[in-house]
């Protein structure tokens, strides 16, 4: 249990078989005795052995995601579909891939089944890339003599769950980074402009407006409290991501309250939805036993609350209890899926029916972003219209009082 919680590093290691063939690969273990141990055990000799330096840069353009893992799937579906054996299959798709962690790894694996080890044990060796669902699925397949088949409803899973992901994603980056720019492009004229315009204006020896004499004050604070501030906000997002990735109740009551906000809200709940539902429709088609399915799923839907509701159906499940029945009893699912899912159970075809339950919330899911998209941005035109513009008509307020005094006169 102790090495399963220990911290893995990627190793990049070098050695020879008994023929005295060279062999070369990266295994993530929690120390370079392991490593040793392993190599040992697939009857290569270790000659180097060393942690593989991870960089800022490296974790950020180097690191496999789903996309790469999708493409990874399909390659391998249609070499196996061609007939190619596995292990050469592993060998041309590692020569092909441009990231060369991701390179290594596939590199491993090749290693790993050529030395007799099945792939689903092989690919369950890295598990931030592969996950139990998608090992699940290979095993799957590897009894039932279809892998192919499985391989490629992995990929189309993985395009699918990615791009509900990236949508949500997207309609909340969008907002976000213009709302961010225009407080960071106001920080810098409240700094640097504004200082200049309070120099000027102290030479005209009369009262100024009082929205001038706001903004003059809140840049003298600015300029006197503002890397405070700023150290103060980078310090408090920095102790909140410490504490959420440490703290259970911190995440569950996160993923709550984002299933309560306004707008934003419905489509979280829209996509854990068609994450579920996408989810154990491909494992149960696949033949996974529907207990053993929840718990992947568990790990799939993308929020805490129904991450530990779908844990206890699969309780109840395990009991003999219906799944719409399980469903129903945690409030959380609509009428329209628990319907769904109980015309599935008993007609024999629930993964069919939990596919057309995913369709629905996926296209939902795109509405919804596509209305949001569409209301966000008069929303941040305005936002920007106040918060520069104001900035800007009370600097020039002064100008134009002294303008009409001078015509006046």
């Amino acid at each position: 249990m102790a090495e399963q919680t220990a911290k893995l590093e990627h190793f990049v290691w070098q050695g020879k078989d008994k023929e005295g063939n060279k062999h070369s690969g990266i295994i993530e273990a929690p120390d370079s005795a392991k490593v040793k141990a392993e190599l040992r055990r697939r009857g290569i000799i270790p000659t180097k052995v060393k942690k593989k330096p991870n960089s800022a840069l490296d974790k950020l353009f180097n690191k496999p995601n789903a996309g790469d893992i999708a493409v990874f799937s399909r390659q391998l579906a249609t070499m196996i579909n061609s007939g190619v054996p596995l292990v050469n299959a592993l060998d041309i798709i590692a020569g092909g891939v441009e990231k060369p962690l991701l390179r290594e790894i596939i590199t491993a694996i090749k290693n790993d089944v050529g030395g007799g080890t099945p792939l689903a044990v092989a690919l369950g060796k890295y598990p931030e890339y592969f996950d139990e669902l998608f090992c699940n699925l290979i095993n799957v397949g590897e009894q039932s003599g279809s892998l192919d088949i499985l391989l490629k409803n992995i990929a189309d899973y993985k395009e699918r769950i990615e791009s509900i992901k990236s949508k949500i994603k997207k309609a909340m980056f969008y907002p976000i980074a213009v709302i961010s720019i225009a407080i960071i492009i106001t920080v810098i004229l409240m700094i640097f402009v504004v200082p200049a315009f309070a120099e000027l204006f102290g030479s005209f020896g009369a009262e100024l407006p009082a929205p001038t004499r706001v903004v003059i004050a809140m840049s003298e604070f600015l300029q006197q409290w503002g890397w405070v501030i700023l150290g103060g906000l980078i310090a408090a997002v920095w102790l909140f991501i410490r504490a959420y990735k440490k703290s259970p109740a911190l995440r569950a009551a996160m993923s709550r309250l984002s299933l309560r906000l306004p707008v934003f809200g419905g489509i979280f709940t829209k996509g854990a939805m068609a994450r579920f539902a996408r989810t154990l429709s491909t494992m149960f088609g696949a033949g996974v036993p529907l207990v053993e399915a929840m718990s992947s799923v568990a790990g799939a839907v993308g929020n805490v609350v129904y991450a530990k509701a779908v844990l206890e159906m699969r309780d109840q499940v395990a009991t003999g209890q219906p799944l719409h029945t399980a469903m129903r009893e945690t409030e959380l699912f609509p009428n329209m899926v628990i319907q769904m899912t109980a015309i599935g159970e008993e007609a024999g075809s629930l993964d069919s029916m939990l596919a057309k339950v995913a369709d629905f919330f996926e296209e939902q899911v795109n509405d919804a972003i596509d209305a949001l998209s569409s209301l966000m941005e008069p929303i941040i035109m305005a936002v920007l219209g106040v918060l520069i513009g104001g900035l800007v008509v009370a600097m020039y307020m002064p100008i134009f009082q002294m303008g009409s005094v001078v015509g006046g006169s």
